[in-house]
């Protein structure tokens, strides 16, 4: 078990993700040949392997490796850095043991980078950072490292020191056993070590005290005998960086060019040493036994069998099923619970990934990540032996932020188009369809303009389905801010058993940082309303809540508290109520003065100083709010919030303006009261849309 590393490898777009896994692939012997991420030699990068992939040059899904490296068993998820495929590195980072965080060293902490190391945080993985690039002109690793302590808050060093930058980028000198290494070979293949060059002896004397002082500030054992001034020997040193990343504490610094085959050996060095084995991780789960009673989980090989299915793949011949095993093993053939249904599921085939291959195996033990074919389940469902009935804690799913109006062009291909939206339903919870009841039409929703474009995409070349994609919607929300009293009596008599339900109480908005939405609250002194009509009345909210009175979009962040109400012996019903709770919501709306909320969103441009005038401009005419503007070399990158709404073909105004050199990346920031002017304008299209339906 302590050989087993599971990692994963995040980082902001083009930092260079994809051309690392590609090396470590190479070092490690799983491939022969090193192919670039474009794939302009007609092969591309072994981790991404869709044809998508290939052409835009992006990560869009996870894909899994395994390798080895010494004695170590080396587990790898390859996640995309593009932020509209978010979660992809949120399921990833739910079920790995630690990470790489790849920065390049001329770009440093982007805002892509920022997210990755929140959510790694969400998770407490520990982590290496490994700065890319140090090929390219321009290139600071030390800004790099002074940025990950001022931006991303880690208290973090570097192991090893760069020996020339740029053009004259040659090797690293390795701080903890202050020796140089070179990359000899038609890939770097050959690692030779020599004395560190006389030049650079101070620098690395320096920084190596350095090092030792910033960890020894977070582990007692290397600062008693950095405090008594004791030599301190590279076993150590690397004994108390382990133990102090491990806890979360401390943050190692790697260095290299993955392009230019610098420095990977060295990285796979570091996450065998410094990286958590499964049985260094806590982890729990959720006895369903004992009222989800938290229990540790040992990760023993013998221990009750438990895993959790992370993330699923609908394959030519059916559906695969990524495992991650925490306790027990499992072999082929094997009947397992899925505690999340109830269902007993025999395991027909077990594999291995290999990015799109697969490897069949017999039995996989705790520690390792795998993949199931041919069950059914859910993203997030729990699989144990039966002798036990743990979950374990889901992932968090983001709530998506634009939807598009998709029709297939021709009646034909209706089945293969509803075929082709379950699967990617059931592969991705960020997208969502629905059908619009007003409209009749099929919504899509995602995280963004490129994430549902490249489902419409996969739509096309995966199942041949022309689909005719309508304008972009925002996801607007409503919510209220103030409080409003209700008492509605809904009383209805036509012959036969009538219809009697009286309610009364208010409405209230919720404070801003709460964690819930939508609040019922039963504040019901006596038995005015019988028990047993309560959960009809809160359905009868939650269904009002659905459809706001502005302009249909649901309410959130709303608290609904019941204080009265009335029952009749005879006409009362479940109906009643929930029709009673409806209008009393409808009847009081109004008079909490609601407001419309749209997606505000985190954008940060990047653009050569000289356009920085239109640029800002640009950002005021979309009624954005600059929070940061700085200067990078010859950039300027600016940070500013901007309504989801005025985006849309902002990178073409981009490119426009900055003749081709500017570049940005948004990430939903959070829904925020829309201006006066701009309500008035929705609710007046929202009313006109209405009146010509009817």
């Amino acid at each position: 078990m302590n050989k087993i590393r599971n990692i994963g490898i995040s980082a902001h777009i083009d930092s260079g993700k994809t051309t690392l896994t590609e090396r470590i692939l190479f070092y490690t012997g799983r491939i022969d040949s090193i192919h670039e991420v474009r794939g302009k030699d007609g092969v591309g990068a072994k981790m991404d392997s869709m044809d998508l992939e290939r052409e835009k040059g992006i990560t869009i899904q996870s894909a899994a490796t395994h390798c080895v490296w010494g004695d170590h068993q080396i587990n790898i998820i390859d996640t995309p850095g593009h932020v509209d495929f978010t979660i992809e590195v949120e399921r990833a980072l739910r079920v790995l043991d630690g990470a790489i965080l790849v920065l390049c060293s001329v770009s440093g902490v982007q805002s892509q980078s920022i997210t990755v190391d929140r959510q790694m945080k969400r998770y407490d993985v520990p982590r290496l950072a490994f700065i890319n690039k140090l090929d390219r002109a321009g290139a600071d690793p030390w800004r790099v490292i002074e940025q990950l302590r001022s931006k991303l808050r880690h208290n973090c060093a570097a192991v090893q020191m760069p020996i020339g930058l740029e053009g004259e980028h040659r090797g690293l000198v390795d701080l903890i056993h202050e020796r140089a290494f070179y990359f000899e070979g038609a890939h770097g293949e050959k690692l030779v070590q020599k004395e560190i060059p006389t030049e650079l002896m101070k620098e690395a004397a320096d920084r190596r005290r350095a090092l030792i002082e910033i960890v020894s500030e977070v582990d007692d054992d290397l600062a008693e005998r950095f405090v008594n001034d004791e030599p301190i020997t590279p076993t150590e040193l690397e004994a108390a960086i382990r133990r102090a990343t491990i806890a979360l504490r401390f943050t190692p610094v790697f260095m290299g060019s993955a392009f230019k085959n610098k420095g990977v050996q060295l990285l796979l060095n570091g996450v065998c040493s410094f990286l958590p084995c499964p049985t260094d991780v806590s982890n729990y789960a959720l006895d369903q036994n004992k009222k989800e009673e938290k229990v540790a989980i040992t990760g023993s090989p013998t221990g009750p069998f438990v895993a959790l299915a992370f993330k699923l793949e609908e394959g030519r011949f059916g559906q695969l099923t990524y495992l991650r095993i925490y306790e027990g093993t499992i072999r082929r053939g094997e009947n397992l619970l899925n505690v999340v249904t109830g269902k007993k599921v025999k395991v027909p085939r077990l594999v291995k990934m290999h990015a799109d291959d697969m490897e069949d195996i017999q039995s996989a033990h705790a520690g390792e990540i795998v993949a199931m074919f041919g069950i059914e389940c859910s993203s997030g469902d729990t699989f144990t032996d039966g002798s036990v009935r743990y979950t374990m804690t889901s992932m968090t799913v983001p709530e998506p932020v634009m939807s598009l109006a998709i029709a297939v062009s021709s009646k034909d291909a209706s089945a293969q188009f509803s075929k082709a939206l379950n699967r990617f339903q059931k592969e991705d919870p960020t997208f969502r369809v629905k059908l619009d009841p007003e409209s009749g039409q099929t919504l899509i929703s995602g995280m963004g303009e490129l994430h549902l474009d490249i489902y419409v995409e996969r739509m096309k070349r995966e199942y041949k389905v022309e689909a005719t994609v309508g304008k972009p919607q925002v996801n607007f929300r409503e919510a209220i801010s103030t409080r409003a009293d209700f008492n509605y009596l809904h009383k209805k008599q036509s012959g036969g058993q009538g219809q009697y339900g009286r309610v009364e109480g208010y409405i209230e908005p919720l404070p801003e940082d709460s964690e819930v939405k939508f609040e019922f609250k039963n504040m019901l002194v006596g038995q005015a309303i019988p028990n047993s009509y309560i959960p009809s009345i809160e359905k009868g909210f939650i269904e009002a809540c659905n459809s706001g009175s502005l302009i249909g979009h649901p309410v959130e962040g709303i608290r609904i508290v019941l204080t009265d109400g009335a029952a009749h012996a005879v006409d009362s019903s479940e109906l009643a109520f929930k029709l009673a709770a409806l209008y009393a919501f409808r009847q009081c709306y109004p008079a909490a003065d609601p407001v419309i909320l749209e997606p505000v969103m985190l954008v940060e441009i990047k653009a050569p100083t000289e356009f920085q005038g239109p640029v800002v401009g640009d950002i005021n005419r979309r009624k954005g709010m600059i929070v940061n503007s700085e200067q990078e070399g010859d950039d300027a990158v600016i940070t500013c919030h901007i309504p989801l709404n005025n985006m849309f073909g902002y990178s073409t105004s981009l490119r426009s303006m900055t003749q081709g050199k500017g570049e940005f990346t948004m990430e939903y920031y959070k829904h925020l009261g829309v201006s006066a002017e701009v309500q008035r304008q929705l609710e007046t299209s929202h009313k006109k849309g209405s009146d010509d339906k009817k």
